[in-house]
């Protein structure tokens, strides 16, 4: 869409005072990105988060009735098609899209992209979307059917291709949770997608935040401490039962070829305890406290802690042994900027990349 037909639009239309310059391409996509070189992971990255923010703008297009809509340029410039969409069935919102490129020449170029929104505060999606993030804090987002449904596009898509290798998740912050919980589902079953993580919710307290180092190192060390002695007396209570053949530590295990890429910021503290929690393992490597923390990393407390007492618990969506975690150190004016997708693509950010396995 042409500059020029969007101020038209703006004329016309009573719903120009909600279109933020954000959601038009011409205005805020990664224009300088002419040419992919799809072996760089910087433009790995700019593309999948225009994905992502093309479908929360698919969304904002439907309830807007938006014509022409803003939605196509955010894909349309990677040489994408718009394959599906995916709409939840309570409120029939869109949350979801796969994209399909139209030209894969590579190992390295994907057949399709499946990317999933966040929250939207506006528009009558907000309720639902709100009732799933409830479901990431108690670790039941799988228990959904906005997920079921998810997890049903995936398979479909994974098990009509030859090639596995070609298929990307992804998604941002609710979406993110979704993409994640998709990738280890597949990961356990054999099946390696790449995945691109923006913003992944993970709650917890916000040890990250502590400015005193020692203060917070300490608390994660006692963490670590806590978390492996429950999961030591939850391994001989049911080593005295009848023993679960799916424990926390074969599911951890069969993660561990996994690696998906996050991306989180110091100022958001939705997913800012990444950043601590791959950290803090190596720390206590370097202690001699190594086999405590790798115990400790493949539970949560709250999980062996009703383990323990032989209640059920679901596995939180953090628990994770491999990443490459980008973080952009780039200070942030406020929360919603740190939790923003659109900084994800803008090219002078300050951004270091950590592989942890």
């Amino acid at each position: 869409m042409s500059l020029s037909k969007i101020e038209n639009q703006g004329s016309t239309t009573d719903n120009f005072d909600a279109i933020s310059d954000r959601e038009i391409f011409e205005l805020s996509g990664p224009l300088h990105l002419t040419t992919i070189d799809w072996t760089n992971p910087d433009h790995r990255r700019s593309v999948a988060a225009c994905l992502v923010q093309g479908v929360y703008i698919i969304e904002r297009d439907r309830q807007e009735n938006r014509q022409p809509p803003l939605a196509p340029p955010w894909w349309q410039f990677f040489n994408f098609d718009l394959h599906s969409q995916l709409i939840d069935d309570a409120d029939s919102c869109i949350f979801g899209a796969i994209y399909k490129f139209k030209n894969p020449i590579s190992e390295s170029t994907p057949s399709y992209i499946i990317a999933f929104r966040g929250t939207l505060t506006k528009g009558n999606a907000l309720s639902r979307d709100l009732e799933l993030d409830i479901h990431i804090i108690k670790n039941g987002l799988h228990q959904t059917s906005r997920f079921e449904i998810a997890m049903q596009a995936v398979k479909n898509l994974v098990s009509g291709q030859t090639s596995k290798s070609n298929i990307w998740l992804t998604g941002h912050s609710l979406g993110s949770a979704m993409a994640l919980l998709a990738g280890k589902k597949m990961a356990k079953s054999g099946i390696l997608l790449d995945s691109y993580l923006f913003n992944p919710p993970f709650f917890s307290a916000p040890l990250e935040n502590i400015k005193d180092q020692n203060l917070k190192h300490g608390i994660r060390i006692a963490s670590s401490f806590l978390t492996a002695g429950l999961a030591v007396a939850a391994q001989i209570r049911n080593t005295n039962q009848q023993r679960n053949n799916n424990t926390p530590e074969d599911s951890f295990l069969a993660l561990a070829g996994w690696v998906p890429c996050l991306y989180v910021n110091p100022g958001d503290h939705i997913c800012s305890e990444y950043i601590g929690y791959f950290e803090h393992r190596k720390k206590m490597e370097e202690i001699g406290a190594g086999g405590i923390e790798k115990l400790a990393t493949q539970h949560s407390i709250s999980g062996v802690f009703f383990n323990a007492i032989g209640k059920e618990s679901h596995e939180p969506l953090h628990l994770l042994p491999s990443a490459n975690l980008t973080i952009n150190l780039t200070p942030a004016v406020d929360f919603k900027e740190a939790h923003g997708i659109h900084q994800w693509w803008i090219s002078n950010q300050k951004l270091e990349t950590r592989v942890y396995s």
